[in-house]
């Protein structure tokens, strides 16, 4: 099996549009194809073993060597992998991912700057079961005004101020300088971003086929309100209220 000639890291907490910058980077067919292998193919990692990697290689590479991956931060695969490889303790977290994924040189971070936004998002895909719209589908019909839940949301912004937390103290340990991509921006300049993507790869933009985006805004009217909802309760009887 060859291994990928470059791989790249795409490290995401939910809702910050992680998936969508996957599905641009997967459509140039130069950047590889960053799923969630891990993920979603093999959730377990005591089931993990090299011909089930040499695999996940071989589906997320494009022709050119270049692999692709995404995932939040868990260390039972750091865990995992030193463990299939037999590498000691000494040998420092990012050194055991970029043995599993070789020649791991390059790392995204993808965050959201407003954590209420993030989680009244990831709220709303739970009780909806929309995770995701494709371009141009219809929006299904459900009342979800019903559905606020104002210790839900408070525990998905702990939970991704954590997962965040354990992906910086990753690249902290490590010494590596990611490239951070900022939803907000992400999605005001979407292109622009894929483009800024690719150069980081060291990989020509200049003629390649971006496709648009793959799928529509899913906040609307009910998570809005959740959100001001939440503003409010938050900060219930606060002489200084901040926003």
């Amino acid at each position: 099996m060859t291994k990928p000639a470059l791989s790249y890291t795409i490290w995401f907490s939910q809702r910050t549009g992680s998936t969508l910058l996957s599905e641009a980077l997967t459509s140039t067919g130069i950047a590889g194809n960053p799923a969630e292998w891990l993920h979603y193919q093999h959730n377990d990692p005591a089931t993990m073993t090299p011909g089930k990697l040499e695999a996940i290689w071989r589906h997320g590479m494009t022709p050119n060597g270049i692999f692709g991956l995404k995932i939040q931060f868990e260390q039972r695969w750091v865990d995992a992998f030193r463990a299939m490889f037999d590498l000691s303790e000494h040998v420092s977290r990012a050194d055991v991912w970029s043995t599993a994924f070789p020649n791991c040189a390059k790392h995204i971070y993808m965050t959201r700057r407003n954590k209420v936004r993030l989680a009244v998002s990831w709220w709303r895909a739970i009780v909806s079961g929309e995770w995701h719209r494709k371009a141009g589908h219809k929006p299904d019909e459900q009342d979800l005004a019903d559905q606020y839940n104002y210790e839900a949301i408070r525990h998905l912004i702990q939970e991704s101020m954590m997962c965040e937390a354990a992906i910086e103290d990753f690249f902290t340990a490590s010494h590596i300088n990611p490239l951070t991509i900022v939803y907000e921006d992400f999605i005001l300049d979407y292109e622009g971003t894929v483009k800024q993507v690719l150069a980081f790869l060291n990989l020509p933009a200049d003629n390649v086929a971006i496709a648009p985006p793959a799928f529509d805004k899913l906040a609307d009217e009910a998570a809005e309100q959740w959100v001001q909802r939440y503003r409010a309760d938050s900060q219930k009887g606060w002489e200084n209220v901040r926003w």
